[in-house]
């Protein structure tokens, strides 16, 4: 009986006072999580990459180009460090980091293949067939893209730099919009992932 009352009143303190809010130093935990919409992309193999390879494991996705002059490769190396760290301390959540192109027409498979696992070799990098195709995707998740062409012929993209935080159920968690530091990375990632479990 004893039990039973600690217990109950254990539920009642819970239920008069919920958990207090996941406070993020690069972003906002979304509550409750959001089904991501359906997609298929192509990863830097050559293989299909949708909905259901999200699934089993946390992932962190972020869309850039490989012709980024800076912030690309600049998200990609934090990113890297912050897996490095996390290995080393042997965490027990490790993220899969997903690297989505928003420049499908030089971001082929073998580009990719050749760019993002320079950062990381269990990086994944994502491209569509065409233009279009990325976009709408990005679309689906509110990223904007904008191509911007260059006076030597050449174009840069604009898009979005926000991190989004997929739970294993394939679930959009978070969104990070910055500033990234490994350290306020690897702790948000932290608070989450406690958040979600």
């Amino acid at each position: 009986m004893c039990i039973f009352g600690i217990a109950g009143g254990a539920a009642s303190l819970l239920w008069r006072h919920p958990a207090a809010p996941v406070n993020l130093s690069t972003g906002s935990l979304l509550s409750p999580s959001r089904a991501l919409p359906d997609f298929s992309l192509i990863d830097h193999h050559g293989r299909v990459f949708g909905n259901a390879n999200l699934r089993g494991h946390w992932s962190l996705m972020f869309f850039g180009y490989t012709n980024c002059p800076d912030f690309c490769p600049t998200t990609l190396t934090t990113l890297a460090a912050m897996q490095k760290r996390l290995r080393e301390t042997h965490a027990r959540v490790l993220p899969e980091v997903i690297f989505v192109s928003v420049d499908a027409k030089r971001d082929t498979p073998a580009q990719l293949l050749n760019y993002v696992p320079y950062f990381d070799a269990d990086f994944i990098g994502l491209t569509a067939a065409d233009q279009p195709s990325i976009e709408a995707v990005a679309k689906k998740l509110g990223v904007g893209v904008i191509l911007q062409p260059a006076a030597d012929g050449n174009y840069t993209v604009d898009h979005s730099g926000a991190i989004f935080v997929l739970d294993p159920a394939g679930r959009l968690s978070a969104v990070l919009t910055g500033p990234f530091t490994v350290s306020a990375l690897q702790d948000d990632f932290r608070h989450i992932v406690s958040a979600r479990t």
